[in-house]
């Protein structure tokens, strides 16, 4: 079993930044895939950003070049990093994991919200 918790989110103005956090336990957090979807109200859960045990990264057409993926498997924890908000990345961000041989996972969500 494996339990993701976040943290991080909240309130910030345009143009503003914030970092968000997801901290795996109940597993070998380094084979894995790590990901970060966004659902904003009315909307479709969708893709922020993704990145692999080996390292490769891939970030969505909307956030490319604001936002930023990586991981610490020494701490089990992967980070967003949102540079240069925007009102339309208001969301409840959930963090994901695939875990080898165990299966996926969801963190409970952060709100974000950019106010303009």
């Amino acid at each position: 079993q494996v339990q993701l918790v976040e943290s991080g989110g909240g309130l910030v103005q345009a143009g503003g930044s914030l970092r968000l956090s997801c901290t795996a336990s109940g597993s070998i957090f380094s084979r894995n895939t790590m990901a970060w979807y966004r659902q904003a109200p009315g909307k479709q859960r969708e893709l922020v950003a993704v990145i692999t045990s080996g390292g490769s990264i891939n970030y969505a057409d909307s956030v490319k070049g604001r936002f930023s993926i990586s991981r610490d498997n020494a701490k089990n924890t992967v980070y967003l990093q949102m540079n240069s908000l925007k009102p339309e990345d208001t969301a409840v961000y959930y963090c994901w994991g695939s875990y080898s041989g165990s299966g996926t996972y969801w963190g409970q969500g952060s709100q974000v919200t950019v106010s303009s």
